[in-house]
């Protein structure tokens, strides 16, 4: 059989689980956290499956989600949604993405991935017979570097699909990045999907500017989030898209023959669970984890800026070995029992700037042990 994508394969996020798991190594490699969801989730959930509500959702999801939903919006960013016409719950924000990305993509159109990038956005695109178009970020801080988009848009872009805060890099767009991405948006009619699922993990007061606050971006663009990074719930795989109603009929009519709909009694607890506004605590908690992470690294030979946003905190050996990220992530969870993700594996033709990434989304004594072990980097380079 021919595959439809001959260059795809195992993600490394599987490769370095496994590598993990069989080296009793801590994980800070696959992006889920490592503590339990708050109990009274926990409980909702229970209550649900035992109410009665196990049964087929709304293929949009039901109501009293996208309502909360709706509600959660107007209280942290000041804007007015339509919880039937503009928001969508579905399974996971790379469904979302997915389902985004077909609904505006066909054969031959380019699409911007901005590099170091999520690994789903490239086979969404070929599956789809687009074309990706890899435009790196900044190599300093990882800001989009506007002038190089610019050069790389064409009458032949049809989408650009960005992420903020940016995993692996953790970078922040500033309202000056949501102005010049408008700017694009208006020039050429591009479609815009923005993976914007940290959007409530940011830190030393800075503030995630949704694109859904610009009026421009607002009519073009698909947000996709996720409730797994925001309540420490990635096992329920449960996520949602918001887009105005023109995008949105077209969204539902690739997401109802992608999933149909999302597994219901995790709607209901959601939507519960939302009405005690935990999301606004998110920034300090994981503010303290970054800090208490970065505190530990410092004694390590690693070099780094404290990560602006997400629970991800690159870090550079450049100045150590020209080792390969790959060869040295495998090499650390083997020899110092801890892993972590090479961030070639972010770029298409793997491009190695020899930077790794850590997931700080576990126990504090998980993190502090973990740095007392890289401590050791030197010893094995």
């Amino acid at each position: 059989m021919k595959s439809k994508l001959p260059n795809i394969q195992e993600t490394i996020f599987t490769t370095m689980s496994r590598a993990a798991l069989e080296a009793n190594a801590i994980n800070l490699s696959q992006g889920f956290p490592g503590f339990q969801p708050d109990p009274r989730l926990r409980e909702l959930i229970a209550k649900y499956t035992q109410t009665g509500s196990n049964q087929y959702a709304p293929m949009m999801g039901i109501p009293e989600l996208r309502a909360a939903m709706s509600e959660k919006t107007e209280k942290c960013y000041g804007l007015q949604t339509d919880m039937d016409k503009e928001w969508t719950i579905v399974s996971g924000a790379t469904q979302a993405v997915f389902s985004a990305v077909t609904a505006v993509v066909g054969e031959g159109d380019e699409v911007i991935i901005l590099e170091p990038a999520f690994d789903s956005y490239d086979p969404a695109v070929l599956l789809n017979k687009g074309i990706p178009v890899h435009v790196p970020l900044n190599p300093t801080d990882f800001s989009p570097d506007w002038e190089l988009i610019r050069e790389k848009t064409t009458n032949k872009t049809k989408l650009i699909i960005v992420n903020t805060p940016h995993n692996p890099s953790g970078y922040v767009w500033t309202l000056e990045d949501l102005e010049e991405l408008s700017n694009l948006v208006e020039e050429f009619g591009l479609f815009v999907v923005s993976d914007e699922v940290y959007e409530h993990i940011t830190f030393d007061g800075r503030k995630h500017h949704s694109l859904l606050t610009h009026p421009v971006l607002r009519q073009r663009t698909f947000v996709c989030g996720s409730f797994g990074k925001t309540f420490h719930i990635t096992g329920w795989k449960i996520g949602y898209c918001i887009a105005v109603p023109e995008l949105t009929e077209e969204f539902r009519k690739i997401h109802q023959y992608v999933t149909f709909t999302t597994v219901r009694p995790a709607q209901h607890a959601l939507a519960g669970y939302l009405k005690l506004e935990t999301f606004f605590d998110l920034p300090a908690f994981y503010e303290k984890k970054r800090d208490i992470f970065n505190e530990g690294l410092r004694n390590s030979s690693l070099e780094f800026e404290p990560t602006q946003g997400s629970f991800f905190q690159q870090a550079s050996y450049a100045h150590l070995s020209e080792i390969s990220d790959k060869e040295l992530a495998l090499k650390m969870t083997k020899e110092l029992k801890v892993a972590c993700i090479p961030v070639s594996s972010f770029y298409a033709d793997g491009s190695d700037h020899k930077i790794i990434r850590f997931c700080f989304a576990k126990n504090d004594t998980e993190l502090v042990e973990a740095t007392r072990r890289l401590e050791n980097l030197s010893s094995i380079l």
